[in-house]
This record gives C-alpha cells, structure tokens and sequence, in this order.
C-alpha cells in the first residue's frame, strides 16, 4: 500500500521559557491566564483508516489495551480508527483481508493479553496490511501491571512508525508545572496522554521552563526558592536535584544540547539577559556571544552545532541562530514583530 507521509513538528511547543526576560514575572502570571488557541488545519481528509479488534482476555486485564491504542492513534490526527465492531482479534489473526477492504480499512491489528508468572502480564499484537494483504510484524511485551499502560503506547508506535515511516512518541513523557492557590506550585510528570501524573517537585515559591534531558532521566527547570531564578537539575527515578546554575542575577531557560552533555542558559551576570554553556553537570558558564540587545530562549539544532534564541537587537523580539562557537548571527524570523519560542522539529 502507498503510505501517506507526514513531517510533524512540535504541536505544543512551550509558550513560555525564559520570557522574564522581556516581560515582568507579573504580566508572565497574567498572560498564563489567558485563552490560547490553536487551530490544526490539513488534518482529516489524509487520515489512515485503521482497524483496531479488541484483544483477547482483555477483561481480565486491570488496563484497557485496545481502547488506550485506539485512542492514541486518534488523538494523533493522522488515522481514522474503527474497532472492527467490537469484534475480537488475536495477534494469530487469521486476517480477513476481503472484510476489511470492504471496510475500506487500510491497516488491522488485533492482539491478547494473559497473565504469567511473578504477576506479569503478556502482551501480544500484530499488524496487517489490509491492502498488500502482509503481515507487518508485530510486538510480545511481557510487563508488570503498573507498566501495561506504556506496554499500550509501545504498540501505538508500531502502529504509527509502520504506517507514517515516522517513529511515535505514545509511549514518552511529559513535564509541566501547575499551580494551585497563591504558594502551591508543583513539577509534574506524566505519560504523553496525561495518564499516570505524578508529582516530581512541590514548591511554595514559582517553578518555571522544565525540559528533559536526551536520555530521558533527568529533569531541568527554573526555581525560586531561594527568591530568586535558578536552574536546577534533577534525577526522575530518585528525585535527588542540585544547582546547577545559581550565578549573580537571574538564571533561565535551560535547554539541553543533544548529547546531553552541555546546557545553555540565560544569565544576567552583565545585567542584560545573555546566552551561556556549561556542562549539564555543572561547571563554569562561557558566554556565546555578547550583545547590548536581550538574548534568551536558546535551543540547540538537531546537530548540537547551533543555537537558536530569540533576541530584540532589531527592535522586536525575533528568533536567531548562532554557531556554538559564535560568529555571526543570522536573523530567522522577518514576518510579524514578535516572533519567539522556536522549537525545532526532530
């Protein structure tokens, strides 16, 4: 079958990181209060239809495999799911291939889920080309019960890599912050559909611009515990967190180069907002480059070889791109006056 491939970027990419930099903390409160909106075009008439059966055993199971799948392929915006009617269908199959064309379904994929030893769980899926009529593979995930739900998305990014050519990000985390009352602010952590949150941080004071590092195990973010902006790292698993930059006047919008091994950071040690490196570890900051403009935002290309960032040395803020060694800026934003937050697509 013809595959339908689509280059997707970011859709959430973070609002706010940095942003003190040119507005006060108080506008940042208020602006977080306000209505967003966000308007997806040209999703829709291209969307894959895909037939997901319901697993065998699957009452027996304390999480809903199928549904969790189904809702994950949904929730993408790139296929059209049906549940074959509530009919079953194990990873065994056997494929209908003529049914489901008749259907107009492109893709089928069906599974079980049994018990084993130790108090694991078994699960198995497979997936079909209703169209080429081929098996396209499939997964055995053998898990405890507090994992079924990632067991779930694991096979959601099957589903997606083998129908996009684009890896899923269904089975990823997320990271963000709330805040309840005037001094209740949290660091959350949960899995990419919301499931799952869990509180990795609890602070009276604001915690701001939390990113992951590459491998996934450590957490960096804003605080103001001590009254004033500090980026802190964290481990996810044991919760141990350090300083990493707590330098003179603030310090903001971490962001992590690929390897992980380095950190760009926003200081104010010349009393303007300028970009730093440091090792992710800690260390001695060095200054990218030095500007009479607010410079802030950065965030490493795919490559580690560049930063981009927002600036307001042309009047407004606009976004920029500098090598890490430094050298000239190149200016990426003309259209509009206030351009930030570049996020870059893998």
């Amino acid at each position: 079958m013809q595959r339908r491939r689509f280059v997707l970027g970011s859709l959430f990419a973070p609002l706010v990181r940095g942003a003190a930099s040119f507005v006060g903390l108080a506008a940042l409160a208020n602006s977080a209060q306000a209505q967003f909106k966000v308007d997806v075009s040209g999703i829709g008439a291209t969307q894959i239809p895909v037939g997901i059966g319901a697993f065998r055993d699957l009452n027996h199971c304390p999480q809903p495999i199928a549904d969790i799948v189904r809702a994950d392929l949904t929730r993408s915006g790139l296929f059209a799911v049906s549940n074959l009617g509530g009919e079953t269908l194990t990873e065994q199959g056997p494929p209908n291939y003529a049914a489901w064309r008749s259907q107009n379904l492109e893709a089928v994929a069906g599974g079980s889920v049994a018990q084993v030893a130790g108090g694991r769980w078994q699960v198995q899926f497979r997936l079909w080309d209703a169209v080429k009529q081929a098996d396209l593979g499939g997964l055995a995930l053998t898990v405890m019960p507090g994992d079924l739900r990632l067991a779930a998305h694991k096979i959601s990014d099957y589903i997606y890599q083998k129908l996009t050519g684009q890896r899923g990000v269904f089975a990823t985390r997320i990271t963000y912050i709330t805040k309840a009352g005037q001094h209740n602010f949290s660091l959350n952590i949960a899995d990419s559909d919301g499931a799952n949150p869990q509180f990795a941080l609890r602070s009276r004071e604001p915690l701001l611009s939390p990113v992951w590092s590459p491998n996934g195990q450590e957490l960096a973010y804003v605080s103001f515990e001590t009254g004033k902006p500090v980026v802190f790292m964290q481990d996810v698993r044991s919760g141990a967190r350090r300083a990493v930059a707590n330098f003179k006047g603030s310090n903001s919008a971490p962001a992590f180069s690929p390897d992980g091994g380095t950190l760009a950071v926003v200081l104010t040690l010349t009393g303007r907002s300028q970009i730093y490196l440091m090792p992710s570890k800690g260390g001695t900051p060095r200054q990218l480059m030095r500007s009479y403009s607010i410079d802030t935002e950065p965030t490493f290309s795919p490559d580690g070889q560049s930063l981009y960032f927002v600036s307001d040395r042309d009047g407004g803020p606009q976004v920029y791109k500098v090598g890490l060694n430094g050298g000239s800026v190149q200016r990426i934003t003309y259209s509009g006056g206030y351009n930030v937050s570049p996020a870059i697509s893998p």
